[in-house]
Parts: structure tokens; sequence; C-alpha cells
């Protein structure tokens, strides 16, 4: 009778074990039951894995992606790296302040030029400035935007062509300018019409539209555009709410080089600068002499790091990732920096045969990584010289960023300092956990969760993650 008491008492932890298993209560249900899920949760002090489920088996990331391309640029570049644009001449300049020759914007990808989100906007103020002192009065040349530095490419081939002509999808050029975006004001009449095109920002004459969007009883944005780089015709569809005088929507610029040259070219000639040429842009790379006359330098990449993994900035991830690739006298390329990127990990002992890269910023759905590299890059990074920048750039559970609804009002409320990633079809989560006395390294990968919404599969992350750190 003991005998018979002791192994119901046994079969009864087991079983009482096996269902309070983090890991089992989060892969055996309805909703994970068909899923391709990778996730591994490892002590950073003792190195010891805690949970795991296929680790090494390499699914899509997501914007978790941004990790690697992140955490690539602050090893390689420093954190106190930032992009240089030069401006530069091609002539020489007479006594009498005449340029014989063209003033040329020679950009290294900075994402920062104009942008909405970080740097000067008013930058053209210092360019002008430094045209003046340089005593240039009069231009017999073009503006000449020189985007040369990156390649043709302009919109990674692995995105979706759905993707392709919408705001978070912009270009990556070797000049970029306002965020690469425009802004499209409509005005809607009655719900089943079509909303009139008002005006566009920043001006680009030549892009024109074709416009298929209706008036309906939505209450929020779901017109998007359809357009490939340097073309200059985009295709409007879906839906803006009905009956309103006003309302905007975003999409990419095909030329961002262009509209800048215009810019400075305006602000030039509106401050007395005589310009014989046009504004104009070019992507060959020049072997004419050239002598610079001012440089502009972005904010640092710190901050830049933050911009992009805090808020998901695919269009600071592209310009960063291409140009991890560039090299003196050769065009940077998404491909070369894959390549750069494989080189460099491998070098410090990751496991590159488990990370699939195509973009920097996790928007391709051709993309594929494991937990296991994850979990190895942050495990990496926590003893980097640049481990507490490198964690400042990240968003905290419930209070910043793509994170500040995640595990809100929870244990790990403040407790996890992580990338989000979500596609159609994929959700992810990636980062650090400091709670109750532990400090962890963490992935969490789920591809094709049965639900048309990763809501769901976003609560069952969150138990995981909360059961995980107990």
């Amino acid at each position: 009778m003991k005998r018979i008491t002791l192994l119901l008492s046994v079969l009864i932890v087991v079983v009482f074990g096996k269902s309070q298993n983090p890991v089992s209560t989060f892969i055996n249900n309805d909703l994970h039951k068909n899923a391709n899920i990778s996730l591994l949760v490892k002590d950073l002090q003792s190195g010891k894995t805690l949970y795991s489920h296929r680790p090494n088996h390499a699914t899509i990331p997501a914007s978790t992606m941004k990790l690697v391309t992140t955490a690539t640029a602050l090893e390689m570049f420093g954190a106190d790296y930032q992009f240089k644009t030069t401006l530069e001449i091609d002539g020489t300049i007479s006594p009498d302040s005449i340029l014989n020759g063209n003033l040329i914007i020679y950009g290294s990808g900075d994402p920062t030029l104009g942008s909405a989100k970080l740097g000067n906007i008013y930058f053209l103020e210092e360019w002008l400035s430094a045209v003046k002192k340089a005593g240039i009065k009069q231009i017999n040349g073009d503006i000449i935007a020189d985007a040369s530095a990156y390649d043709t490419e302009g919109i990674n081939p692995k995105w979706l062509w759905e993707d392709m002509g919408n705001y978070y999808a912009a270009g990556a050029y070797g000049i970029s300018y306002k965020d690469n975006t425009f802004e499209l004001e409509l005005k809607s009449g009655a719900m089943g019409t079509t909303p009139e095109i008002v005006r566009i920002t920043p001006n680009i004459p030549e892009l024109t539209f074709k416009n298929h969007l209706k008036s309906t009883t939505i209450r929020y944005d779901s017109a998007y555009f359809y357009g490939a780089p340097f073309q200059n015709e985009r295709y409007i569809y879906g839906a803006i709410p009905a009956n309103r005088p006003s309302f905007k929507i975003k999409g990419d610029i095909p030329r961002p080089g262009l509209v800048l040259a215009r810019d400075f070219a305006w602000k030039l000639k509106s401050n007395g600068v005589t310009i014989l040429g046009n504004a104009t842009d070019e992507f060959v790379v020049s072997t004419a002499e050239r002598r610079v006359i001012y440089t502009h330098f972005s904010p640092k990449l710190s901050e830049i790091i933050k911009e992009i993994n805090i808020t998901s900035n695919n269009h600071y991830a592209e310009h960063l990732f291409r140009h991890l690739a560039l090299q003196q006298g050769k065009q940077a390329s998404s491909t070369e920096a894959v390549q750069r990127i494989n080189a460099f990990w491998k070098s410090k002992g990751l496991p590159t045969e488990e990370l699939f890269m195509y973009d920097g910023s996790g928007l391709s759905p051709v993309n594929a990584v494991s937990a296991n590299f994850f979990v190895n890059l942050l495990s990496y990074m926590d003893k980097s010289k640049n481990a507490a920048v490198f964690r400042a750039s990240l968003a905290v559970s419930g209070k910043s960023g793509t994170l500040r609804n995640f595990l809100k009002g929870t244990s790990l409320d403040g407790k996890i300092q992580a990338k989000s990633g979500t596609i159609s079809r994929v959700r992810a989560y990636s980062g650090y956990i400091n709670a109750h006395g532990k400090q962890l390294a963490f992935a969490v990968i789920v591809n094709n969760p049965n639900s048309t919404s990763t809501s769901e599969t976003r609560k069952k992350i969150e138990m995981f993650l909360i059961n995980s750190a107990k």
C-alpha cells in the first residue's frame, strides 16, 4: 500500500511538473499546435539553458532582425560613429566669387538628413552658410546630389510587391532626405466616391498618381501605394474616411536625392546665389577631382540605433545595413552587407549557419534566424564594451516604443529590454529579462499560429516570459 501511495505521489509530481513547464504550456495549445516555433531562454550569469524548443531552427524573425543590424554596426563602427555628407566642388572659384564648376552633395547613406525623427531639420541653413563662407556667389554649373555611395537597387529585391511604394518600405539610397517620405493630402466626399488629391509635400512635380481610393465608413487610414524606385507613377488603393476636408497619407519618394538638390538650389537662389545650371542627381561613381568645402555629420550611432530598435524604424535600419558594406571606391549593396555581417559574426564564434539574412529591417519574409543565434548575439553584446549602449537602444516592456503595451501591469512591466517583430503570420520577441535577481537572454519566434491575428500569440508569449522569469 505504501509502495502504491509513493508511486501515485511520484506520478502526481511528474504530471504536475509537466503541466507547469512554461514551454509545454506555450507549445501544446490549439493556437500553436501547427506553428513553427523557435525559442530559447538562457541565464546570462551561468550560461545555463533554462528553456528551449527547437532553438536551432531558423524561423522568420520580422523586425527582430534589426538586432543583428544594430549590434553589427555598433561593434564595427562604435557608439560615437557619425554618417558624413559632404559639399564638394569640381571646379575653381574665381576672384569675383564665381564657381566655374558644379556644387556636389556627396552622401554616404545618412538616413537623418531632414528627418522628422532625428537631426537638424534646418540643416540647409548651415549648408547655405558654408557656401557663402567658401566665397561662392554664382555657380556656373549644376547642383548635383551624388548618391553613388550605394548601388541603385533602392528597394530590397526580397521585399514584397505590396510593400513597395509605401512609407514603411522607403528605398535606401546614398542620399536620403526627409525620411524618403512624401505626404499626400486628400479631400474625401460622400461614401463610394474617389477622394480628391489636394497637394503633395515635399513638392515633386513629376510624380503622378493613379487614384483608385474610395471614401467609406472606416475611421482610419487603409490606403496604400504601389510603385517602384526611380519611377514617377504611383497607384493608390484602399480606403479613407468619407467627408473629410483634409486627410493625409504617406508614401515613399522615388528619387530623394533629386528632391534634396532642388531644395538646396532653391535655398541658395532665395539667398542671393545665382545658379546657371540645374538641380539633378547621379548614381555613377565619379573620378573627377573634387574639393570638400563642408562636412555635415549625422547624430551619433548610439542615437540612431535607439530610433531603429525602440520605434522599429525600417528606413534607418536599411540605410545602416547597406552602410556596413561601404568601401572606398566601391558601391555598397545589400549582398555585400550580408557577406560582411556573416563574416563578422562567424569570426566571433556565432552560429551563422542559423542566420539567413537578406535585409536590415526584417521586412522581407525570406529572412530566417534561429532563437539560438539571437541568444548568442545577446550574450555576446552583454559582454561587449558597447553593452550599455546596446541595451539603451532597446524598448522597455510596458514603458516605451513597440513594447509600451507589452507586459504592461504584469510582474515584468519595466523588466524587459527587447526588440519586437511583427509581419503577416509572424510574432517575435528577443532581448533581456532583468527580474527576480536574474539576468536572462531570450528569443521567442512564432511563425504561422492558428489565428489570423498575432495578438493572441502575443498574450501567449507574455505568459511564457512571466513563467520563465519566476
